[in-house]
């Protein structure tokens, strides 16, 4: 199957996926790699070779960065303390864990079971941001388990490149070195995703154009992604960084218009590359088994273990320390429910996919590396585990936790800013009246709307039978009143009396009342 067929029958088998996944209430990720394990069982359906060119330089760059855009600089400054222990003591240790285990229930050498351990060490940014997205949980805890996977990778790459180096390169690495190496991954890569930032903040503070936007917004976690990488950074932390900071600025460096446009737009590519990753998780695995097919057909018994291996450690570690940091605040009883979820929220995806496909087929004196295959299909197998056992199960963790934000939370919290901003805007008002800085006429009239807009607000806010029914009415009205227009726009087109440029305009203008619409409902 040519990349280009296989590219376009991903999106499609996602899109589908996509629509049953929100029909069943299950993560679309997970669904998505059962799919792809699924159409990679069938006869007939050819190979699928997966370069790592391909997922670290095309795929990851891009979902790295709306995942860190997604991660708020407020909450990422509370939870920095528990975020440092999970990605550096929880990544040695799953590393060494996993080593363990697979030194004793695999054929694999201590090196490459490092190696195996390395590259599943730590959590992944995009598999955990995606599976993450449909739950509504608090801040805090969002910020910890988010943080946690985008900060965890330069510990994870340089022990991934000690044992490589030990192992395919036979050589080890002195402690001084490897503190520098690990300086020179995050120190280079903060560097690197800061100063792509700066320029990035630079050349959109002075652009209007729509276009242009959106190609610098899609541009810049490949250009810190790059630059990071060739100065043998890590660009996966120069991304998040540059990610961060641009995230911080997002509403001061572009107006209302053009964040819709490339909003729009960077959604739809988040969503064709989100389809198109985890499809191939799914179809990798059936692939390996294809190429290496007298392998020891223990292997599945061996995948089980090492997965169970990476649950029970990411357990024992989260527990223990949520207990550390609960006493320290003054907590006398410390409570299950969110070092459970925090605990569970430990899926693997994208990131360790990548490592994989990026060891060396041979060692440094051109001898084939031993067991490389069987690392391979491990790892592919327990990245499948983790995105199938824990996506499907994390939801009903969260919902039996009880620490999820309810709907009527969010409305309640929703309704509350709205009904600030309206009194604001309402004060301000007097303040041009009071000054006479504007004539009258506009004064009253801009009144009016903020005052409409207000009572409509405080509708919400008292949550009454015949309140609700009052705001349903006038949602209808506004609707009717939208269509309306909308026919006449259309009229005066086909009549000639106004060109597409014009209709473009006001038909965008009009989606966006109604867009505004369907907000207010949701509240």
């Amino acid at each position: 199957m040519r990349s280009v067929e296989t590219v376009l029958f991903l999106v499609v088998l996602a899109t589908v996926v996509a629509t049953f996944a929100k029909r069943l209430r299950v993560p679309a990720p997970s669904l998505l790699v059962v799919a792809g394990v699924v159409v990679g069982l069938l006869p007939g359906v050819p190979t699928v070779q997966v370069t790592p060119d391909v997922v670290s330089l095309v795929v990851l760059p891009p979902l790295l960065f709306a995942a860190g855009e997604e991660l708020p600089w407020r909450d990422l400054r509370e939870v920095w303390r528990p975020v440092s222990a999970l990605a550096i003591g929880l990544v040695l240790a799953s590393a060494f864990a996993v080593a363990a285990v697979a030194t004793a229930v695999t054929p694999l050498t201590l090196g490459m079971a490092f190696v195996l351990g390395t590259v599943l060490a730590s959590t992944d940014p995009v598999a955990v941001t995606a599976l993450g997205r449909r739950l509504s949980l608090p801040p805090r805890v969002q910020a910890l388990v988010q943080a946690e996977s985008l900060f965890n990778d330069a510990t994870s790459l340089l022990l991934f490149r000690v044992a490589v180096s030990a192992t395919a390169a036979a050589g080890v690495l002195s402690r001084g070195r490897a503190a520098g190496e690990f300086a020179l991954l995050a120190g280079g890569g903060v560097l690197a995703g800061a100063l792509v930032a700066g320029g990035v903040w630079l050349i959109r503070r002075r652009t209007e154009d729509p276009v242009l936007e959106t190609v610098t917004a899609l541009v810049t976690p490949y250009a810190a992604y790059v630059l990071a990488e060739g100065v043998h950074a890590s660009g996966v932390t120069a991304v998040v960084v540059a990610s961060i900071i641009l995230g911080t600025q997002a509403s001061r460096l572009t107006t209302a218009h053009i964040r819709l446009q490339t909003g729009a737009v960077y959604q739809t590519v988040i969503f064709l590359l989100e389809s198109v990753v985890f499809g191939l998780i799914g179809l990798q695995l059936p692939a390996l088994l294809r190429e290496l097919a007298d392998t020891d057909y223990q292997w599945p018994l061996q995948a089980l273990a090492i997965g169970a291996t990476l649950m029970l450690v990411r357990v024992l570690w989260v527990f223990p320390l949520s207990a550390i940091l609960q006493r320290r605040r003054g907590t006398h009883r410390p409570s299950w429910q969110v070092p459970a979820v925090v605990s569970w929220a430990g899926t693997r995806g994208v990131v360790p996919l990548a490592a994989a496909l990026s060891i060396p087929f041979t060692t440094a004196d051109g001898t084939p590396l031993p067991h490389r295959d069987l690392v391979l299909l491990l790892a592919a197998a327990v990245i499948v585990i983790t995105l199938v056992v824990q996506g499907f199960t994390l939801a009903p963790l969260v919902r039996r936790a009880g620490i999820a934000l309810t709907p009527a939370d969010i409305r309640h919290e929703e309704t509350l800013a709205r009904l600030r901003l309206a009194r604001a805007g309402l004060a301000y008002l007097e303040q041009i009246a009071e000054a006479e800085a504007a004539p009258n006429v506009l004064v009253e009239q801009l009144r009016r709307s903020w005052q409409a807009r207000l009572q409509r607000f405080e509708t919400h806010h008292d949550d009454g039978s015949q309140s609700e029914s009052l705001s349903s009415t006038y949602r209808q009205l506004r609707r009717d009143l939208l269509a309306v227009e909308n026919d006449e726009l259309n009229r005066l087109f086909e009549s000639g009396t106004i060109t597409d440029p014009t209709r473009r305009r006001i038909q965008r203008a009009l989606d966006l009342e109604e867009a505004g619409l369907a907000d207010d409902e949701s509240l």
